[in-house]
């Protein structure tokens, strides 16, 4: 049955305003001479694509040249564009392909209402999108075909007389049918598509108050509102769905006052959903509720969605009100009741977990049980599934910046930490549904996963965690670290957990109790990792390796944990690791060593650093050279280059002792490397090294900060980068093949001459450059562009050709240059349109016929 709404004519289509309304478009002169080849070649059946992402790249390049033009005249200039619409539209046979883009472009070219107009002139848009097109045959049966057409029309519209086309030519039964298509891509995109529609209606009709009477609202809004009360009260639950999508992707996508009095008409309607048994629309309406939530039209706490979500959070299954909870705890709107009532589902199950094991005592600020939450605790998949899903909402409640309602962290590290006992067989059983929890849950790799994360997480409330809890963390952390039974990734969640759980250097202990504990528990780990570094697993030896630099990181500065540290076999065998098999654990070791030397380097006043210091701070750096020139895989290497990069930046007694020959000798590894990366890393170095001998206080260089200085010092650090072959590489990089590398390396040379060339000719007192002849400063000019070989050394050893290079060179272009693609020739246009043509193997006949 056609549901067409007539829609009054006559409305002025504004095509003479269109005409004027963007400049004249420049589409390349070798473009234009291609495109009718090509637009041949893709109307010819007998030419099929082998790669049909050209047409995407086609596509593109329209959108192109339509934003930055006028569609009608790319129309006009290019007649051949139409007539590729109309050879496909015609064929009996189209290739889906072409056919699907065809309809894309005809979208792309009618969203302009002038456009439209003159496409309407041959019948284009009717041949593509009416009664006449692929709709009505057997074409529709292809997906690409009903795809393209729901872009097409969507892109289409934008304007008032697509709006008339749409209403008077059936179309909108054709979308309400989409919105059930086979292909989720198809029917998600008539869904878009409907809401555009109802949006487009009401706002094309601006001098119709939008009411709560029916009478007043536009023909098509009524239609379709129709139609959604009908689908949502038919007890169908596909139809049902699809018009809760409907309403979820247009409150979404707009938000203006009119919202609110569609929703007073359907509000009733919804809410029959809610009490219907079984409600088999559950997903739909926690979408529908959190996309209305976001909207300010509904932001008032005496709005009635508000009384439907409270309903929805009663009556959905926990697995559905979950996610609705979850969302509506992120929501500074949502009135605290509800928020207050969200929390409580969520923390359900965690209370029914706590009780299982401790029944003689009280947990305020966790809900009872309920029978639903029994229920899903009582069958295996079910009770991992549920249990997994609320951890992972309560981890993520912990993010949220500000929280509305209390939280009872307490009870809740509690409850977490019985988890994760019931997960290793340390928690007892008081109850039957225990037993059965403790079953399920004893090796459950899934929920420890989940249940470290949230513990982690909740290390926000560790001030106020009472020294009974504290123990009890540290305890069942101890247990994860040692057993055997972690799998790697449950180990890392551990190690994660207790790094978040330590203090850091900036945390003072609040008691002598507290220092003692975490002393305590450092002695503990230690042993651990030690152990942890003999595993067979890799990425086992891998996370102990990253946690000790974490941790060494954080507790930095602390006496007791340096002690602990170098009393510990921990070094030695993060040292031996330099060697391991795996390159992943080759670089982790690397970082820690690295991250230890500094440390070591920090305070000279610790206990044994005269003895254990000096000597492993030096055979550390010795190796690391090594590791950065001979080591055969990458990771390692630009581990090396982290880490002298960290000390560069912290003054390492290492660098502060020569830093040129320090620099130096890492570049010149770094220049020979083959991974990009490790090249990128190299430059970040030398820029550390540039920037402090050119601006910052602690420049060994930089001793007088005095205008008078300035120059000196400018000079005295060009003289370093001499002596370095900091320009040298520099220059190297802006050659090398990979982008990023010559990008980083012109972004130093950017950064240097800001500082050495502020004025124009500014160090020409102090390097006398006035005393060159003009004929040898034109030959230095030649000579200084992008130099290269011979050139590029001599360059780099001559301050005062250094300055010319940086005055007369134009790096900012070169910057410009190397941030366009660089295959952006072979992405060109151009390029696209005879790539086209020589795959259907006529460029030399089609290149000819061009002219």
């Amino acid at each position: 049955m056609n549901c067409a709404c007539p829609v009054a004519l006559g409305r002025e289509t504004g095509q003479e305003k269109n005409r004027t309304e963007r400049p004249r478009l420049a589409m390349d002169r070798k473009c234009s001479q291609l495109l009718p080849s090509v637009c041949t070649i893709l109307a010819d059946p007998r030419h099929p694509l082998s790669d049909d992402t050209c047409l995407e790249k086609l596509l593109d390049w329209f959108k192109m040249l339509i934003n930055t033009g006028s569609s009608l005249l790319l129309l006009e200039e290019n007649p051949c564009l139409k007539e590729l619409v109309l050879a496909v539209l015609r064929q009996e046979e189209p290739n889906p392909t072409i056919l699907s883009f065809v309809l894309r472009l005809t979208g792309i070219f009618a969203a302009s209402e002038s456009s439209f107009q003159h496409l309407q002139q041959g019948e284009v848009v009717f041949g593509a999108f009416g009664e006449a097109g692929p709709l009505s045959s057997a074409l529709w049966e292809d997906v690409s075909i009903r795809s393209g057409w729901v872009q097409g029309v969507y892109s289409m519209l934008k304007h008032y007389s697509a709006f008339q086309f749409l209403c008077n030519s059936g179309s909108l039964d054709v979308i309400f049918a989409l919105q059930g298509d086979p292909s989720l891509f198809v029917a998600s995109g008539a869904t878009r598509l409907l809401a555009r529609v109802l949006i487009f209606s009401v706002q094309s009709e601006p001098s119709r108050l939008l009411s709560s009477m029916d009478c007043d609202w536009p023909a098509c809004t009524r239609m379709i509102v129709a139609r959604v009360e009908e689908s949502l009260k038919s007890h169908s639950a596909s139809r049902a769905k699809h018009s809760l999508q409907l309403l979820t992707t247009l409150f979404e996508h707009n938000q203006d006052a009119w919202t609110e009095l569609l929703w007073l008409r359907i509000a009733g309607t919804v809410e029959s959903l809610l009490t219907e048994e079984p409600l088999q629309v559950g997903h739909q309406l926690v979408d529908l509720f959190l996309s209305m939530a976001r909207s300010p039209a509904f932001s008032c706490p005496e709005c009635s969605l508000w009384k439907l979500v409270a309903l929805a959070l009663k009556t959905l299954s926990l697995t559905q009100s979950g996610p609705l909870a979850l969302g509506l705890l992120k929501l500074e709107a949502c009135p605290q009741a509800i928020q207050v009532q969200g929390l409580g589902l969520l923390l359900q199950p965690m209370g029914c977990v706590l009780r299982g094991a401790s029944p003689s005592l009280e947990f305020p600020g966790l809900p009872p049980e309920s029978a639903s939450v029994e229920s899903l605790l009582s069958s295996r998949a079910s009770c991992v599934s549920f249990l997994c899903q609320t951890l992972a909402h309560l981890e993520e409640v912990q993010y949220v910046a500000s929280l509305a309602v209390e939280f009872p962290h307490k009870p809740l590290l509690q409850s977490v930490v019985t988890v994760l006992q019931f997960c290793v067989g340390l928690a007892i059983p008081v109850s039957p549904l225990a037993a059965k929890i403790g079953n399920f849950l004893v090796g459950c790799f899934r929920v420890q996963r989940a249940a470290l994360g949230l513990l982690g997480a909740l290390s926000r409330w560790a001030t106020s965690v009472s020294d009974e809890v504290m123990e009890q963390i540290f305890d069942i952390l101890l247990v994860y670290l040692k057993s055997p039974d972690s799998s790697p990734a449950v180990l890392k969640k551990a190690f994660q957990a207790t790094l978040k759980w330590l203090p850091s250097t900036s945390e003072a202990s609040d008691s002598a109790g507290d220092f003692q504990r975490h002393k305590q528990f450092l002695r503990d780990m230690l042993p651990i990792l030690q152990k942890r570094m003999h595993s067979p697993s890799w990425e086992v030896r891998d996370s102990a390796l990253e946690h000790l630099t974490q941790v060494m990181k954080r507790l930095r500065g602390q006496e007791w944990f340096w002690q602990e540290l170098l009393s510990s076999e921990v070094l030695p065998l993060a040292e031996g690791l330099l060697a391991d098999p795996e390159s992943y654990v080759r670089a982790s070791a690397v970082e820690a060593l690295g991250q230890f030397s500094l440390l070591a380097s920090a305070d000279s006043k610790k206990p044994g650093s005269e003895n254990n210091g000096s000597n492993k701070e030096a055979s550390v750096g010795a190796r690391l050279q090594e590791i950065l020139s001979a080591d055969s895989e990458g990771f390692p290497r630009r581990a090396v280059i982290r880490v002298f990069i960290d000390w560069l930046r912290d003054g390492h007694p290492e660098v502060l002792a020569d830093p040129e020959q320090f620099v130096s000798r890492a570049i010149q590894a770094v220049d020979r490397d083959l991974d990009w990366e490790v090249k990128v890393s190299g430059l970040e170095l030398a820029k550390v090294f540039a920037a402090k001998c050119l601006g910052l206080s602690d420049c060994p260089y930089a001793a007088d900060s005095s205008p008078a200085s300035q120059a000196a010092r400018r000079l005295k650090s060009l003289e370093a980068f001499c002596r370095v072959k900091l320009f040298e590489f520099l220059f190297g990089a802006l050659y090398d093949c990979d982008r990023p590398v010559a990008l980083k390396a012109c972004e130093i040379l950017l950064a240097v001459k800001s500082k050495i060339c502020k004025d124009s000719r500014l160090e020409e007192s102090s390097l006398e450059l006035g005393s060159t002849s003009q004929q040898r400063e034109e030959k230095q000019r030649e000579e200084l562009i992008l130099p290269v070989g011979e050139s590029a050394k001599r360059i780099s050893q001559d301050p005062e050709c250094l300055i010319l290079f940086l005055e007369t060179t134009d790096l900012e272009g070169l910057q410009r240059s190397l941030d366009r693609s660089s295959d952006h020739l072979e992405k060109s246009p151009q390029s696209l349109l005879q790539d086209i043509l020589s795959a259907a193997g006529n460029t030399e006949d089609n290149e000819a016929d061009c002219y």
